[in-house]
């Protein structure tokens, strides 16, 4: 069967927003026969998504599963680019290693991997993150932005406000921001992004945004060397939030706050990261490779490099390090 056109039925009928559509008219826009829809119909329920047959008036969408795939995520997408272009998989290591095998390859600017569970998925520094099947959001974001190399650190800032914004519309809840890459919920961790490059002697070929959002783990799905750091949207949240709308949202805001940037640089949204940082205006410990600094975390330059400033009065920028907050 053509799973091409099994995937647009389930766009079709997603655009119908539950309202019956005629066998006949699908069948006509489609260029098939109605027995040719029917079987397609099949199909999708047998993936998962709820069709009701209305006498005299067609196939009506009731549900749709939860799932990661293209055809549940794409109808609805709010994006000129992102996500138009999307990679599936149920499991693989890490969305990360697939989708640097993509760039290479030269997908568009806004290409995207997803997947219900990774076996390897890692954040900064290599380290290990759980990847629970169908319970979170395991995806990668290919940009292909005309901007100096030097400008690609910034993007892992943008991606933050961008989370934290599809979080705040889809959830309702407040999210916050702790330099540079962690998203917090009351304090405990619930998304990790990691930012990658691939680059030649004429610049920036790719940056490769990883996103590994905890939306509807329990308690139980969490080790136990992280079951004090890290949450969920679900357990904050009380009950189960769509992974499809966080991903609509989270690629609607990548895409214009990645535009903005790009146009008018991180001046124009270093207000807007700030009002949602938990980092600054705190004193924090910063961990460097050779060093460990304490100090107030004052600001953000428009590189985004953070500004600490020790007892002392000196000023310090920092580019990469563990960062934590004191209480």
């Amino acid at each position: 069967m053509n799973t091409t056109v099994t995937n647009k039925l389930a766009e079709r009928l997603m655009e119908a927003a539950g309202e019956p559509v005629s066998g006949q008219q699908l069948a006509d826009e489609f260029g098939i026969s109605r027995t040719s829809i029917w079987k397609h119909i099949k199909d999708l329920q047998e993936k998962g998504y709820e069709i009701s047959s209305v006498k005299k008036k067609g196939y009506a969408l009731t549900g749709i599963p939860d799932s990661l795939e293209a055809s549940t995520i794409q109808p609805l997408l709010k994006t000129a680019r992102y996500g138009k272009t999307m990679e599936y998989v149920s499991s693989c290591e890490s969305t990360q290693i697939i989708a640097h095998q993509l760039a290479q390859q030269g997908v568009p600017d806004g290409t995207t991997v997803l997947a219900e569970e990774q076996t390897a998925g890692r954040g900064r520094m290599a380290r290990k993150w759980d990847s629970v099947h169908g319970k979170g959001i395991w995806m990668s974001v290919i940009l292909r932005p005309d901007v100096p190399i030097q400008r690609a650190p910034q993007f892992t800032l943008i991606a933050a406000v961008a989370v934290v914004r599809a979080i705040e519309e889809v959830t309702g809840l407040n999210a916050d921001i702790k330099w540079p890459n962690d998203i917090l919920l009351n304090g405990k961790k619930c998304t990790g992004i990691l930012t990658e490059l691939q680059s030649d002697a004429d610049g920036i070929q790719a940056l490769i945004i990883g996103i590994g959002l905890n939306a509807n783990q329990g308690p139980a799905d969490f080790s136990e060397e992280v079951k004090g750091i890290a949450t969920s949207l679900k357990m904050e949240k009380g009950n189960s939030v769509s992974r499809q709308e966080l991903v609509r949202a989270i690629l609607y805001y990548l895409e214009q706050y990645s535009a903005i940037y790009i146009e008018e640089g991180f001046g124009a949204l270093k207000l807007m990261w700030e009002g949602y940082s938990t980092t600054i205006g705190r004193t924090v410990r910063a961990r460097m490779a050779k060093e460990t600094i304490e100090g107030v975390a004052e600001s953000i330059t428009d590189e985004g490099v953070l500004q600490i400033r020790t007892k002392d009065g000196k000023l310090h920028g920092i580019y990469s390090a563990d960062i934590e907050i004191k209480k």
